[in-house]
C-alpha cells in the first residue's frame, strides 16, 4: 500500500522551497503549486481549471435577423432560445458540432437561436444538469438575451427539467421533446401522426405536474359517490397518468392494425418476388433528392431536418430490366429518442425486410463518420443488420475530396454521388443490379405464342438472359424464382439425339 503525504508534510515542504513572502502566491498560483510528488498520484482525468470555471460560449449559433424587413414578423412568430450542452468526452469540436446540430434542429422546429454555451463536466449533474453555479450564469445570460426558452442538448429527468426551469425562470425544454416538436409538425399521414402522438405520450408521462386542485384527490369508495368517502381515491394528476395510458393502449391498437395493411403489401411484393431496397441516413442527407432521382418519385425535398417522415415506396428498374422497391424512410439523428425507435419501429421495419439498403450519407458534412456509427446504431436496434450495405456518399458536389478519399477508402462497398447534379447515379443504378439478389433457377424454354402471359412473367419476376421469336414460340433462356420455373418446365426443349 503506498501512503500519501500528510497536509502538514506538504506544508513544510512549501515553506522550504519559497521564502515567507511568497508563500501565499505559491497557494494561490495553480502552475506554481502544482508538485509531482503530490499530485501526480491522483486519479482519473484533470480538466482544465478554465475549462471548469467557465460557461463555454459558441459562436456562430446565431440566426437572428438584421433584415428589418423581416425582423417584426419573425420576432412574433419565433420562440428565442438560448442553447446549452453539457460537455463530458471528445473534443471540443465534437461538443460544438453537437451543439450545432441542436441549432438546426431548433430552427427547424420554428425558432431563433440566440446563443449557445457548452460546460465542462464529467458527467451531467443529477439536480440541474450544468450544476447550480452554472445555472445562476445561465440565467444571466437568459436575461441579457431576452430568451423565452433554454434548450438542453440531452434527456433530462423530470427532476432536472424542474430544478432548471426554477433558476432561469423561463421554459426548459431537452433535445428529446424538440424533436417530438418537429415530427409532430411534419407528420402527414395517419401513421405518421399516430406513431408521433404515441411517442410523445410516452415522455410526458412521468413529466406530468400538477398545480393547486391538480393534487386534491377525488372521492373513493362506494357506488354512487355521495357520501361513500371510504379510500384516498385518487388524485387528479393520477387521473391524468390512467387516462394518458388509456390513450397509448388505443393508439398501439390502432398502429398494430396499420402495421397490419403495410405487412399485407409487403407479403404481395414477397409472392411476386419482387426485391426491394430501403434507403436510409442520417437527416437531411439526401435521401429523398436521391429517391427522386433515381425513380422521379417527386417527394418533397428541402434543406430542413426531418422534412420527410412519412414512408415512401415506389417502383424502378435496373438497367438489366429487373423491378424492384425503393422505399424512403425516416431520417436518423444522434441520440435519437428510444421512445420514437420504439414508435417507429413498425415504419422502420421497411429496412429489416428490405434486400439491399442505401445507407446514405452526407459528404460535405463536418463529421460524416458520425453519421454513419449513429444510423449503424438504429438499423442494428431494428434488427437489420445482416441486410446488405452499399454506402452512398451524397453531396459529392459540395463536399471536400480529400473528404470523399477518405470515405471510399474506409468504406468498402460505396460510392459518392450527386443527387443534385445527376453524378455517378447511373454507376450508382449499375451497383444495385449486381447487389440485388438474383433469381435461383436457370431455364430455357421455348414458350409457344398462345402463352404470352408466361413470357411477360418472366420478364417482371425474373431475369431474361436472351429472347429469340422462332416460328414455333418464343425461345427464352432466363433466371427465374422456382414457382414461375416449374411453370416453364413443359416447355423446356428436349435434347437433340
Amino acid at each position: 500500500m503506498t501512503s500519501s503525504s500528510s497536509p502538514s508534510q506538504d506544508t513544510k515542504r512549501l515553506a522550504q522551497t519559497y521564502p515567507e513572502g511568497l508563500r501565499a502566491d505559491a497557494l494561490m498560483e495553480e502552475d506554481v503549486a502544482w508538485s509531482h510528488d503530490i499530485d501526480s498520484e491522483w486519479d482519473g482525468e484533470q480538466f482544465d481549471r478554465s475549462d471548469r470555471a467557465a460557461l463555454r460560449r459558441v459562436a456562430g449559433l446565431s440566426t437572428e435577423l438584421e433584415d428589418v424587413t423581416e425582423v417584426e414578423y419573425r420576432q412574433l412568430r419565433l420562440e428565442r432560445v438560448v442553447l446549452v450542452g453539457v460537455w463530458t468526452s471528445g473534443t471540443v469540436q465534437d461538443a460544438e458540432n453537437s451543439l450545432a446540430e441542436l441549432a438546426a434542429l431548433a430552427e427547424t422546429a420554428g425558432a431563433l437561436v440566440l446563443d449557445g454555451v457548452i460546460q465542462r463536466r464529467d458527467k451531467p449533474d443529477a439536480a440541474t444538469y450544468i450544476g447550480s453555479g452554472k445555472a445562476q450564469e445561465l440565467r444571466d445570460v437568459v436575461l441579457d438575451t431576452g430568451a423565452d426558452t433554454v434548450i438542453c442538448d440531452g434527456e433530462l429527468s423530470p427532476g432536472q427539467l424542474i430544478h432548471l426551469e426554477d433558476v432561469v425562470k423561463v421554459k426548459v425544454i431537452d433535445r428529446t421533446a424538440l424533436i417530438l416538436d418537429i415530427f409532430a409538425q411534419h407528420a402527414k399521414s395517419r401513421e405518421g401522426k399516430a406513431q408521433v402522438a404515441l411517442a410523445q405520450m410516452q415522455y410526458m408521462l412521468p413529466r406530468l405536474r400538477g398545480w393547486g386542485q391538480s393534487l386534491s384527490r377525488q372521492m373513493g369508495g362506494g357506488k354512487g359517490g355521495g357520501l361513500a368517502t371510504r379510500g384516498p381515491g385518487e388524485t387528479k394528476i393520477e387521473t391524468d397518468r390512467r387516462r394518458i395510458r388509456e390513450k397509448m393502449a388505443k393508439m398501439r391498437r390502432e398502429i398494430a392494425e396499420m402495421k397490419t395493411g403495410r405487412e399485407i403489401k409487403r407479403q404481395e411484393r414477397r409472392r411476386n418476388k419482387v426485391p426491394s431496397v430501403a434507403i436510409a441516413g442520417y437527416t437531411n442527407a439526401g435521401k429523398s433528392s436521391l429517391l427522386n432521382r433515381l425513380t422521379g418519385a417527386g417527394v418533397l425535398v428541402e434543406n430542413a431536418l426531418f422534412a420527410t417522415l412519412d414512408p415512401t415506396v415506389r417502383r424502378a428498374e435496373t438497367p438489366s430490366g429487373r423491378l424492384y422497391t425503393l422505399a424512403d424512410t425516416v431520417g436518423f439523428v444522434r441520440h435519437l429518442p428510444h421512445h420514437l425507435v420504439e414508435a417507429f419501429r413498425s415504419t422502420m421495419e421497411e429496412v429489416g425486410d428490405s434486400d439491399l439498403i442505401l445507407h446514405v450519407v452526407d459528404g460535405s458534412h463536418p463529421a460524416p463518420e458520425e453519421q454513419l456509427a449513429a444510423v449503424r446504431e438504429v438499423i442494428r436496434d431494428v434488427g437489420a443488420t445482416d441486410v446488405p450495405e452499399i454506402v452512398v456518399i451524397n453531396k459529392a458536389d459540395m463536399a471536400d475530396p480529400l473528404v470523399l478519399q477518405r470515405l471510399l477508402r474506409v468504406e468498402k462497398r460505396s460510392i459518392a454521388v450527386s443527387a443534385r447534379t445527376g453524378r455517378n447515379i447511373d454507376q450508382l443504378l449499375a451497383l444495385i443490379d449486381d447487389e440485388l439478389p438474383r433469381p435461383s433457377v436457370e431455364i430455357e424454354a421455348l414458350v409457344p405464342y398462345t402463352h404470352g402471359k408466361l413470357v411477360a412473367r418472366a420478364h417482371d419476376e425474373g431475369e431474361v438472359i436472351s429472347e429469340e421469336h422462332t416460328p414455333e414460340g418464343t425461345l427464352l433462356k432466363v433466371r427465374v424464382h422456382e414457382e414461375l420455373a416449374a411453370e416453364l418446365t413443359p416447355y423446356v426443349p428436349a435434347p437433340l439425339a
